[in-house]
């Protein structure tokens, strides 16, 4: 693949795992904290709404992300060398991972939450098994996707 496509598909990929990065402290920061000063059944029918629309608003920055990530780490592990490969790799295994992180976590717990009846007894400890852990591993998927970018960057520009 040609140096410039190449630069342009790590930069393409470090600004959609930036984006998520940035879309996933907003929900650490501020949604979460928003939805746990409401009642459970109100924050369990919140968190449902947003469940509903959040991966029609996250698809576009999920796969520039996701298949960036492999198409930069392939071309970096097989065609770069030195610091810059370093770089492009581990950018390109932290937007992985960070995606794994969504599909193997985040994914069936809202799932999970879409199911339960927010008008229902059930809603409140449904909501406290689930906003905790949901926000701790947030954090999580935020810094991988944040240090994605920042390593994609990085690498783009060490490779001149």
């Amino acid at each position: 693949m040609d140096t410039t496509l190449m630069r342009t598909v790590t930069l393409a990929t470090a600004l959609g795992t930036g984006v998520l990065g940035g879309v996933f402290v907003g929900f650490s920061t501020f949604v979460m904290p928003g939805l746990d000063r409401l009642a459970a059944s109100d924050a369990v029918r919140a968190m449902q709404a947003i469940n509903v629309t959040a991966p029609r608003g996250l698809a576009v920055p999920l796969v520039v992300s996701g298949l960036g990530s492999l198409a930069v780490g392939g071309w970096a592990f097989a065609r770069s060398s030195g610091s810059a490969r370093a770089l492009l790799v581990a950018g390109a295994l932290t937007g992985v991972v960070a995606l794994g992180v969504t599909a193997a976590y985040h994914v069936p717990r809202n799932d999970a939450l879409g199911r339960v009846d927010a008008g229902s007894a059930a809603a409140a400890a449904a909501w406290q098994g689930y906003a905790p852990g949901w926000v701790a591993m947030n954090h999580v998927r935020a810094a991988l996707s944040l240090a994605s970018a920042g390593l994609l960057v990085a690498g783009a520009v060490r490779a001149g």
